[in-house]
């Protein structure tokens, strides 16, 4: 059987012979313009014969459309002897479009067939046309009708495997049962074996089973006896399911035709016992093939050994790899890119490592899936200078990393709050022409919402939005989380407006942060208002949300209160963890009522919740600060007892104790016994000890403190450096004229000769002052608005080779705009920008109203109008500067008259941001 529905005899009486010898083709003219018994240079009508079914996707355009010039002017450049060579021909060609191509087929449908094919031929040579299905089916349509049958049947091959996507799969199959049926067509043009495995290749990419399943109960039908390859791809496209069921019944339909199963049959029941979950059936399977007389090959290995990586049995992966080249099969890329793979996921990326290593050295060249595995690992192990090198690697060899590689990258560098450096990966990506994608933007955003710089966060929201990029519930809560930390609830409840605007819903996720929010400003009332209201709106409260509200109800004090949400938790069937034992029992512990705590820790144990180490250390904690030593080390044995290891804040508790005592003997006893146990002293320890060896005179003991804390990696806190300058403050008043001086005014007294003094015993122990020590001071100073002892230090810092960074800048900004020093604070501001670092909105906010209130209002607005172009998101300028900043102060006239410069702009807001100006600038009317 041919495949064609008249006789192999007929295609020798085609109207033109199919092959001819290169010397016939230069002497002969070329094949007639129209075919046989059509003589007309040009037929207007559009079409023939009407068709029954699409092979265009867009209408066929009518004569005196653009379209249909093009298509004339085709028409008339294909009636040349040698049309190839023609250059009108050259410049349309790029033109020309797969449907374009199918529009003018349809509208000549007596081109001569060789023509025809010759032509498309031609077009399939230039890069810019890149034929589709419906092309091949135009072509196909041409062809059948006149009978060229041997072209026709390559053509049909070709469109089979064109097809790009399910649809384009669909369209194929049912363009062609048509021809096979002989529908609207003068020949049928039937299914061949080799034609119907191709349709059921084509339809397993997709995993279009039932339609595989229709195809081959045709195939019966026309009495086409399928093959082992049919059969193969029957049951690879189940086993790709894990239906091996249903791929056991095409096995016994190979014996039953008399066939013996191969290799690719026994590997492809392989994986679908591996894609079921039933990786033990998968090894018997692997195990019998050689008794079967099937060898086994690498597909069939790397399907197994995937099969155990997915069980978490990694190690009986490696031995099959090890196995392999006993079994005359060598590992490939993807054998070797699955070990790797399951070796970072399972933390032994060392091993990983050394595998990725061993992979090159064999020769076997890693594709990007194996690099953005490795790449991946290193970069969850912290190790991103590892993960960079290795991504230069990938370069260097001319592979293009994917979005994945990338977003890998990017999410390693904001974990570890080096946002910088992701940055320039989110740069490096761009100039490659890979495009982000909302989860490269999430990880970002997360990034600068860790190091509290939201507005940066906020930024790229709106380059999101720019890049047709849709934000979607991760990347709001993000925002709303970021919003929450830095301090600026208001802008998180204005951002759930935004999620409304592109309707994202709001989850736990999204409310949790809020209340938690309110309850740390001491909003309790207000966060229970939003946890009482969430039920209507869908969500369901969780014991975070009930843990952070019973939290917000003992810090201000109504531990009473926060009982009853307790006993409220328990009758909602919404069980308390032991964080939110431990939140009450600290309340109880704070209002000095231990007994209670005490009952509620009692209570824990009758409720099948074992107390942690932190409910121990509370309890303990309270003791010593009631100065009873003996019932806090009882309290520690129990706890030992019972299986808790005391950790670092068990023992900063009697840290603290021992040092309030002034009995540091027994403090450095209990530094000593951490360290026995192997516990690293934390920041807080190290400061508890610092502060303690200050009070009692022994400065040198302090800074030997201190030098050991820098050593062991901790970065001395704000607090650390205020109980340094308060004991260094302390010893200068005591030489002068006697006195002391509190932790809370450290900063309103300390003089620079003090902060001198304090870089230079820092050097003295081997520890010189860096950026976060000028943190430090500059941000006490401000805080106090000694801007004159903040612009000393900056020139220390400037004179020994340290710059200011973001921080400071804002710091000293804010500080000049609470002093009225409008001019520095523009002079900061200019140099930030020229560095390329953005201020906070809040410090534009300052000294926009000020200068407004100042009466600066051009000053005012030229700088309203710089920080427009500056790569802010427009609403939270809006936010900030308009509603919290000039609305909240009643410049209601100079609010609206920037909202016009705004949009004068093109600076576009959301239209729920709209709604709150509008609501702001009411609402400051109706009060004047």
């Amino acid at each position: 059987m041919n495949g064609v529905f008249r006789s192999s005899a007929a295609v020798r009486f085609l109207p033109f012979t199919m092959i001819r010898s290169a010397a016939a083709a230069a002497a002969a003219p070329p094949p007639p313009l129209l075919s046989s018994g059509h003589t007309s240079i040009f037929i207007l009508s559009p079409f023939a014969k009407p068709l029954s079914f699409s092979v265009a996707p867009e209408p066929v355009p009518q004569p005196d459309s653009p379209v249909s010039d093009l298509s004339s002017q085709l028409f008339s450049l294909l009636c040349q002897p040698n049309w190839q060579k023609h250059p009108s021909l050259r410049k349309l060609i790029p033109t020309i479009s797969p449907s374009l191509f199918s529009s003018f087929l349809l509208q000549h449908p007596h081109l001569n067939p060789q023509i025809a094919l010759n032509f498309f031929n031609f077009l399939t040579r230039a890069p810019t046309f890149n034929p589709n299905v419906q092309a091949y089916a135009s072509l196909l349509r041409v062809l059948i009708r006149n009978q060229s049958f041997r072209d026709a049947e390559k053509t049909r091959i070709l469109m089979i495997k064109s097809c790009q996507i399910e649809e384009d799969a669909s369209f194929a199959l049912s363009f062609l049962r048509r021809m096979n049926s002989g529908e609207d067509c003068d020949f049928k043009f039937r299914f061949n074996l080799r034609c119907y495995n191709m349709l059921l290749m084509s339809l397993a990419r997709f995993v279009m089973v039932d339609d595989m399943k229709s195809v081959y109960r045709e195939m019966l039908d026309d009495q086409v006896s399928p093959n082992i390859y049919t059969f193969n791809t029957m049951i690879n496209a189940f086993c790709k399911l894990g239906n091996v069921r249903e791929a056991e019944y095409y096995l016994s339909m190979i014996l039953q035709a008399g066939l013996k199963p191969d290799t690719h049959t026994f590997t492809s029941f392989i994986l679908g016992h591996c894609r079921k979950k039933d990786v033990d059936s998968a090894s018997k399977v692997f195990s019998t093939m050689p008794e079967k007389g099937c060898r086994r090959n690498e597909v069939s290995y790397n399907n197994l050994m995937h099969g155990f990586c997915e069980a978490g049995r990694v190690d009986e992966a490696k031995s099959l790899f090890l196995q392999m080249r006993d079994d005359n099969c060598f590992p490939n890329v993807r054998t070797y890119t699955i070990l790797i793979d399951a070796l970072c996921g399972s933390a032994r990326r060392l091993e990983a490592l050394s595998l990725f290593e061993e992979m090159m050295e064999k020769g076997c060249a890693p594709n990007i899936h194996t690099y953005t595995v490795v790449i991946d690992g290193t970069c969850k192990d912290g190790m991103l200078d590892e993960a960079r090198k290795i991504l230069r690697g990938m370069l260097d060899n001319r592979l293009v990393p994917s979005i994945v590689t990338y977003n890998a990258l990017i999410n390693g560098y904001c974990k570890k709050g080096m946002v910088g450096s992701a940055l320039e990966i989110f740069d490096m990506m761009e100039s490659k022409h890979c495009i982000p994608n909302v989860r490269t933007y999430n990880e970002l955003i997360f990034g600068f919402c860790e190091v509290k710089e939201v507005h940066r966060a906020m930024a790229l929201l709106s380059k999101m939005l720019h890049q047709k990029i849709f934000p979607n519930l991760v990347t709001f809560n993000l925002l709303v989380c970021g919003q929450c930390k830095s301090g600026d609830v208001d802008s998180a409840f204005r951002l759930l407006k935004l999620m409304e605007e592109n309707n994202v819903v709001p989850d736990q996720l999204t409310y949790g942060p809020l209340i938690d929010a309110l309850c740390k400003k001491g909003s309790v009332d207000k966060a229970y208002g939003i946890f009482n209201s969430l039920k209507e709106k869908g969500v369901k409260v969780n014991k975070i949300m009930y843990t952070a509200l019973i939290d917000g109800y003992c810090n201000v004090e109504n531990v009473d209160f926060a009982l009853a949400l307790f006993e409220r938790m328990l009758t909602e069937d919404c069980l308390p963890n032991s964080y939110t034992y431990n939140v009450l029992i600290n309340g109880l512990c704070k209002l000095k009522k231990l007994p209670e705590a005490l009952k509620l820790l009692e209570k824990m144990l009758e409720g099948g919740m074992k107390p942690t180490i932190v409910t121990y250390s509370i309890v303990i904690e309270q003791m010593l600060k009631e100065f009873d030593f003996e019932s806090a080390d009882r309290v520690l044995s129990h706890m030992i007892a019972l299986g808790h290891k005391p950790d670092v804040c068990t023992y900063t508790s009697f840290l603290v104790a021992y040092c309030n005592q002034g009995m540091l003997k027994e403090a450095e006893d209990v530094m000593a016994k951490m360290k026995e146990k192997g516990i690293l002293p934390d920041l807080m320890a190290y400061t508890v000890l610092i502060d303690g060896y200050g009070r009692s005179g022994f400065l040198n003991l302090a800074f030997d403190t201190f030098k050991s804390m820098v050593d062991a990696g901790c970065e001395p806190s704000h607090y650390t450096y205020s109980v340094l300058i308060k004991h260094l403050s302390h010893e200068k008043l005591i030489n002068r004229n006697g006195g002391s001086i509190n932790i809370a005014d450290v900063w309103k007294t300390m003089e620079h000769d003090t902060a001198l003094k304090l870089f230079e015993k820092m050097k003295e122990c081997g520890c010189a002052p860096n950026i976060g020590t000028y943190n430090a001071l500059i941000t006490g100073l401000c805080r106090e608005g000694r801007i004159e002892e903040g612009w000393k230090l900056v020139d220390h810092l400037e004179q020994h080779g340290i710059s200011l960074n973001g921080y400071m800048y804002n710091k000293l900004i804010n500080c000049c705009c609470n002093m009225k020093m409008y001019e520095e604070a523009l002079g900061l501001i200019d140099a930030m920008l020229k560095r390329g670092l953005l201020p906070h909105l809040e410090s534009y906010k300052l000294l926009v109203c000020g200068l407004y209130v100042k009466g600066n209002d051009e000053k005012a607005k030229e700088i309203f109008c710089k920080l427009l172009h500056c790569g802010y998101n427009y609403d939270e300028v809006a936010w900030k500067v308009l509603i919290d900043g000039l609305l909240k102060r009643g410049f209601v006239k100079i609010c609206s008259e920037l909202v016009g410069v705004m949009e004068k702009s093109g600076c576009t807001l959301n239209p729920q941001t709209h709604t709150m100006l509008i609501q702001g600038i009411l609402d400051q009317e109706k009060g004047t």
